[in-house]
Parts: structure tokens; C-alpha cells; sequence
């Protein structure tokens, strides 16, 4: 039998639309299919450096708040960094952005922070831009399936 492996997602969702993203990672995540992973959802102003640590691999998500992250996933990397920094080196994430504009700038910012992390990014961020679709619930779901799915089957 294989070892339980954990999926973190820390993820911002200050709406129902956001919160609507969150769940669909989850739910993706918790695919029958799917049988050696556990998936837990900190919103980043309760995530901190023990989460992190007990991850297998993280989703972020976040709002692009004036070009940039969140407040909170700022405050979330901002708490937590130091203390994550030696023992999370390669540690898997994926990034969901719910974006009103283009999510250029919040990409960057994200990605900026986990470089530094030396963290490793098994896709492309996924970038839900202009008015909220429906499309964004399904992608988002497809997200935590394919994250969950890849520890469950030791591909990262």
C-alpha cells in the first residue's frame, strides 16, 4: 500500500466565484480515482510555515489585486519563506490566477517568490481571465485532478 501524500492548497477566494475555484480544486483533487492522496484547503491568512512543511506539493491561488497577488498569498509568503526555505527546495505547486485583466503581473510576482523558493512548477499557471466563466470551474477542477493524480501515481 502506498503512502498518503498530502496536497495543500492555499488559495484565496473572497468571493463565490473565487470560492467556487477553490472548491472545483478540490474536487478535482478528490477524484475516485484518486486513492493515496489527502487534500487540505488553508485560506493563505491561516496557511502557514507547518503547512508547507507537511505538503507534498501546493496549489496557489490567487485574485489579481491591482496587477499583482493578493494581499493575503503576500502575507501567506511573507510569514512563511524563511522558515520553508531549506526544506521545501523542489517541492511540486501549480498556480491558479482569477484575473480581471491579463494576470501578467500576478504571475510574475508569484513566480518571482517560488524561484526563490526554488520551488518546481509541474504546468503553466492557469490564468482565468476577463468576466468569470463557467469554463474556469472546469479548469480549475482538471487543476487538483492532474495535481493529486501526479502525487497518487509518484510522477513528482
Amino acid at each position: 500500500m502506498s503512502e498518503t501524500k498530502r496536497l495543500l492548497v492555499v488559495a484565496h477566494a473572497p468571493s463565490p466565484n473565487t470560492r467556487r475555484l477553490a472548491e472545483a480544486v478540490l474536487s478535482g483533487a478528490a477524484h475516485p480515482d484518486i486513492e493515496h492522496v489527502e487534500t487540505v484547503w488553508k485560506p493563505p491568512l491561516e496557511a502557514g510555515p507547518d503547512d508547507v512543511l507537511a505538503a507534498d506539493a501546493v496549489v496557489l491561488g490567487t485574485t489579481e489585486n491591482l496587477g499583482y497577488m493578493s494581499g493575503a498569498l503576500k502575507d501567506f509568503f511573507d510569514r512563511t519563506y524563511y522558515s520553508v526555505l531549506e526544506e521545501t527546495q523542489g517541492l511540486p505547486y501549480a498556480l491558479y490566477i482569477r484575473a480581471g485583466h491579463d494576470g501578467t503581473g500576478t504571475r510574475r510576482g508569484v513566480e518571482t517568490i517560488v524561484t526563490g523558493l526554488r520551488w518546481k512548477a509541474v504546468q503553466d499557471p492557469l490564468i482565468c481571465r476577463g468576466e468569470f466563466q463557467e469554463a474556469f470551474v472546469s479548469q480549475c477542477e482538471e487543476l487538483g485532478m492532474y495535481m493529486a493524480a501526479g502525487l497518487d501515481s509518484a510522477v513528482f
